[in-house]
């Protein structure tokens, strides 16, 4: 850990690794120079068995022809946006696009129509790659639908279609791309419901996914099961380039299975995994239940949600390794802050760790932006390289995410202790967080009053177990028709993607109200836990 003794709520940027503006296409093309022959990247099957392989040199001779392609169809800068799940043409396209001088818009694959249209023409796309189907998706159907109405997305091209992936390599020419360039749109949200695109930059994410994996001191033989959506920051930045920095042979899964990650384990001694807890939990369940070898483990990673004591300990236990937390948000690139594989149990648990290397972070007080006390409760803010550009065709909300200081305003409210270790004590935003998901009310509630039957619609984050926080809508009707819990399920699922559902359904007559006529909503979750509401449940 940094050894430092604080007076005040800022920890000051330490210097401990290179700081070294990269594209993401120059990550690549290092590895390629000093790794040729190494497997980089091996497909996974629904079944585990492996696909297709490519070493450094195949993988980044692959990525320059598809950044040919892409540079004889599409202008230096344009937004190109992606629509598929975990599969190796995703990986292609991140690299390729980035050495084109493109921004790549990354897109959920469980998104349905109206959330794909709102991120087309919200990020000004002007192309799709997509996959026409993805676990009862119908992608396609969607993107046809879409499309069609949207003159301003003129190429559609299924990533499996390789002729037409690859068409024009001979026409494009090689471009100059800085570090400081967008090389990203990421969605995120806020209170408002409205998703905002953040602007990301290759030096950003590339310096924050080597710093991040430079914190767990990886070898040079690092062999990793990627199971992590790569729509995420989490999954295309920290694991895919963070481990690319080093080296890793990544085996990339198309869905997390716990079976099947625990048989590729075994059979490949994979020596790290990432998920959120609920994935943990379910992988040392599995290991637990089939006696599979996980030996090789050296490290188990996750961010998203706080990681309980017995989790640390069954993990150390049944996977041979603490699991060491990262925190961070979208806007960041993600990270900001991750413990160190050797912190103490109560650190390991309690905190999410000290910022990374070259980053300044600070305690600063809601209203008057003042630097707190240590120990003291205010927002958690992070300033550095790693921070967005801004977010897409809004500087509003830019100007109130980073301020005059160029402080990233989280959201998150938390306390430093004098050892720079921070802690979250609570939320600014009324983000929900399931299983790592982060999830918006106002989305889903804008998606509710839709429906006849509802006047009025409060969604909030409840305690739970397994997920960490799971959805409770609660609704006021318009009369005296209230639909079946089964009925508010396939209303939302047609309008917005699964894990965006509630779990709990509650009517109510009336709200607990401010004095100027808000909702409060920490007085309906407290009564949630209180056991106030009967909940039904579909």
């Amino acid at each position: 850990m940094y050894e430092v003794r604080l007076t005040e709520a800022f920890f000051p940027a330490q210097n401990d690794t290179p700081l070294e503006p990269m594209t993401i296409g120059d990550l690549l093309r290092r590895q390629a120079e000093r790794r040729p022959d190494r497997a980089a990247l091996k497909e996974l099957g629904f079944d585990g068995s492996i696909g297709r392989i490519w070493t450094y040199r195949e993988l980044c001779q692959e990525a320059e022809r598809l950044s040919l392609a892409l540079a004889s169809r599409h202008r230096q800068g344009a937004h190109i946006a992606v629509y598929a799940p975990n599969i190796p043409e995703w990986v292609l396209l991140e690299f390729a696009s980035a050495m084109a001088g493109l921004v790549l818009v990354t897109v959920n694959p469980a998104f349905q129509t109206r959330e794909l249209r709102y991120v087309l023409e919200q990020s000004r796309s002007e192309a799709i790659y997509y996959v026409d189907a993805y676990r009862g998706n119908p992608m396609g159907k969607i993107v046809a639908e879409v499309c069609d109405s949207l003159p301003g997305v003129t190429h559609r091209i299924r990533l499996d279609d390789h002729a037409a992936l690859f068409a024009g390599v001979e026409k494009g020419s090689v471009r100059n791309v800085a570090p400081e360039d967008v090389c990203q749109i990421q969605y995120t949200s806020g209170t408002t419901g409205f998703p905002k695109g953040a602007l990301l930059h290759h030096f950003g994410l590339v310096q924050n996914a080597r710093d991040t994996v430079a914190r767990i001191d990886p070898r040079d033989d690092e062999i990793v099961v990627h199971n992590m959506p790569l729509f995420h920051t989490t999954g295309c930045a920290v694991v895919l380039l963070g481990f690319i920095s080093v080296g890793a042979t990544l085996f990339l899964a198309p869905i997390f299975d716990p079976a099947m990650i625990a048989r590729v384990i075994e059979r490949e001694r994979v020596t790290r995994f990432f998920g959120v807890p609920t994935m943990i939990v379910a992988l040392i369940e599995e290991v637990v239940k089939t006696g599979r070898d996980v030996s090789s483990i050296r490290g188990v990673g996750s961010g998203g949600a706080m990681v309980a004591p017995e989790l640390v300990r069954r993990s150390k236990e049944v996977l041979g390794s603490i699991v060491g937390i990262v925190y961070g948000q979208t806007e960041a690139s993600p990270v900001i802050t991750a413990v160190w594989p050797d912190d103490s149990l109560e650190d390991l648990t309690q905190t999410i760790g000290q910022p990374l290397s070259h980053v300044d972070v600070a305690i600063l007080h809601p209203q008057s932006s003042r630097v707190c006390a240590v120990d003291e409760q205010g927002e958690i803010c992070a300033r550095g390289y790693l921070i967005m550009t801004g977010y897409n065709d809004n500087p509003d909300a830019t100007a109130k995410a980073i301020d005059a200081d160029g402080w990233l305003r989280t959201g998150d409210l938390g306390r430093m202790d004098a050892r720079g270790f921070l802690r979250i004590t609570g939320r600014v935003k009324e983000m929900i967080i399931r299983g790592g998901e982060n999830l918006f009310p106002a989305e889903i509630e804008n998606a509710m009053l839709e429906h006849d039957a509802i006047a009025e619609a409060a969604v909030v984050g409840v305690p739970d177990e397994k997920w960490g926080e799971q959805v409770a809508c609660f609704m006021r009707p318009t009369g005296s028709v209230r639909p079946s819990p089964a009925d508010l399920k396939a209303f939302i699922r047609a309008r917005l993607a699964p894990q965006k559902t509630p779990l709990y359904w509650i009517w109510v007559d009336a709200w607990p109200l401010t004095g100027s006529g808000k909702i409060q909503k920490f007085k309906l979750a407290e009564a949630f836990a209180a056991g106030a509401y009967e909940p039904l449940t579909a």
